[in-house]
């Protein structure tokens, strides 16, 4: 039976045609396969990136079996590990190869811990969004009516997602003015508004902003999960942090 973990965002990982590192844990009858991407793995675990730098040349699928460590455990480790990369370090999922589906990005959009600046998720959207849609013209003075309606329509689950009242003025002109028409025409005139009259109620719902955290997450699982998990677990796993 394969488990595809990180629940939270299985829409992000759990494409059979992704992913390219199988992790065999246990031992029957409670052994389970799990499915991964190494760029996730690779980030959070030092056991993981020794076990698979370079050993992706041709694309292969690489397989790593760990008997004497539970399922319950591992799968708990996986989810926890991956929420905290994707709240902390969101450019390793953005940047991925295999950073291609729309349930993806809309996922991690709809975060509030993301610990990046609005204007850079803005710029990631507006490149994911090209970038689905090869035939828009290289030159962007190029484009037609037609290919912003295009974009529009890819990025349209996105867009009541970015906080661009959150946007510094400066950014909204430099970054977001140029794509204003895939924007509704009320949101913008309500982004004009604000920059010029901030203490003005506007049409738009104002997303709160994003959560910025105030300590480093923990490098290592360290939380007590006592009910879970024995000490003696804890210990074997302690060579995969």
């Amino acid at each position: 039976m394969t488990f595809q973990f990180l629940e939270d965002f299985t829409e992000l990982l759990n494409d059979k045609k992704k992913y390219n590192v199988i992790i065999e844990v246990d031992q029957e009858p409670n052994k389970k396969t799990f499915t991964a991407h190494s760029s996730v793995l690779r980030y959070r675990s030092s056991y993981f990136n020794k076990e698979l730098i370079n050993t992706f040349p041709n694309d292969d699928i690489k397989t790593i079996t760990i008997p004497d460590i539970s399922s319950q455990m591992f799968e708990i480790i996986l989810k926890k590990s991956c929420n905290d990369i994707i709240a902390k370090y969101p450019s390793i999922i953005f940047e991925s190869a295999e950073y291609t589906s729309l349930s993806a990005l809309v996922s991690i959009l709809k975060r509030d811990d993301l610990q990046m600046k609005e204007s850079e998720i803005w710029d990631y959207v507006i490149e994911w969004g090209t970038a689905q849609n090869p035939t828009l013209p290289e030159k962007f003075e190029e484009w037609s009516d037609k290919n912003f309606m295009t974009l529009k329509t890819t990025v349209q689950q996105c867009l009541p997602l970015i906080r661009f009242f959150h946007i510094s003025s400066s950014d909204v002109m430099d970054k977001v003015k140029p794509y204003k028409k895939i924007l509704d025409n009320q949101l913008w005139d309500d982004l004009e508004q604000h920059f010029r009259l901030p203490d003005q109620p506007v049409k738009s719902i104002i997303l709160p902003p994003r959560l910025v955290l105030t300590q480093e997450l923990p490098a290592r699982v360290n939380e007590p999960f006592s009910t879970i998990i024995s000490l003696l677990e804890l210990q074997k796993i302690d060579f995969l942090l």
